[in-house]
């Protein structure tokens, strides 16, 4: 009797152990490092909502700063007991690693890419009235304007180092152009002065800027990608303008490179699931959202060759943030 006691004992033991390590004492985190309300954060809360049927409760934290940096750096330094994953972007991959002297992370070697969620372009907005008042209706007008009165109008953006901030200096760069900067901390601030008239215009996300768009409130200029979005399909691309110019915004879901191969299928999956639910295809439409379905590997090249296509871009453009 007591050999059997101690046997179920150890049986048990060894069960717990096993769903211990299947299930983390601590709840899956997503982390986004920028402000709440803006796209991405939407963009987690779907996510996590959709994939707690797999992964159990997720809750979505909300680390704005440096551009994205701060929170990125938070999930690229998380021990793996704090169980955290990051909704990255363009920015905290691709552009801000080129801009910074000093950078906290590496974006190719610190991360294990999971699941890329969306790729949108960005739309040049300005305040609608400001646009009538100044005679500004494309991004051609746009230009001549800004020729004839450098350094007049001032542009807003979700952070130094932020897709919008490099749009910016971009269009400048290839159009000859001057345009002061005003840094905000996330799209939401920026484009609540864009509305107050603080600032003049806007490269900001199109899911973010879209609703703006159609209540009349924003006039939209120019869509960042090639071609037209169909989102917005009587609205030109920039670059039928402004020759070259072509920023297309993206973010996913990465992981700190330490999490083991096998914990990353499973999220990726638990994602994926998510993502392509009829549910989540339905919410992410409301914001004018394609979601994309690359994982893993896939997504590892991919991130790897944007982080290349933006160094050449930034270099080129000679943009640097001490």
């Amino acid at each position: 009797m007591l050999r059997r006691r101690y046997l179920s004992g150890v049986v048990l033991l060894c069960m717990a152990a096993v769903a211990q390590a299947q299930s983390p004492a601590t709840p899956l985190t997503i982390v986004v490092p920028y402000p709440a309300g803006g796209p991405l954060d939407t963009s987690a809360r779907i996510v996590a909502e959709g994939a707690s049927a797999q992964l159990g409760p997720i809750a979505v934290e909300n680390k704005p700063g440096a551009g994205g940096g701060t929170g990125a750096d938070l999930v690229a330094k998380s021990p793996a007991a704090a169980n955290r994953v990051l909704m990255g972007a363009v920015a905290t991959h691709a552009v801000n690693p080129w801009l910074y002297k000093a950078f906290p992370y590496d974006p190719l070697k610190d991360f294990k890419p999971l699941h890329l969620v969306a790729r949108t372009p960005n739309v040049l907005v300005m305040n609608a009235e400001q646009a009538r008042a100044l005679n500004i209706a494309t991004t051609s007008d746009l230009v001549q304007f800004l020729k004839k009165h450098p350094d007049q109008l001032r542009y807003g953006s979700g952070g130094n180092g932020s897709i919008g901030h490099i749009s910016a200096e971009m269009f400048k760069s290839l159009t000859n152009t001057r345009m002061a900067h005003q840094p905000f901390q996330g799209s939401s601030p920026a484009l609540k002065a864009l509305q107050a008239g603080d600032v003049a215009l806007v490269f900001d996300n199109l899911a973010s800027s879209l609703p703006l768009i159609q209540a009349g409130k924003l006039k939209a200029l120019g869509v960042t990608s090639l071609g037209r979005d169909e989102a917005l399909p009587n609205v030109p691309s920039i670059n039928d303008a402004v020759q070259g110019f072509n920023v297309v915004t993206w973010f996913g879901l990465f992981a700190p490179a330490t999490l083991p191969d096998a914990e990353a299928r499973r999220y990726a999956t638990a994602f994926s699931a998510a993502i392509q639910s009829p549910a989540g295809k339905e919410k992410f439409k409301k914001m004018g959202i394609v979601p994309e379905d690359m994982v893993l590997d896939d997504f590892a090249r991919f991130v790897r060759s944007e982080h290349s296509k933006y160094g050449f871009l930034i270099k080129a453009a000679k943009i640097k943030i001490e």
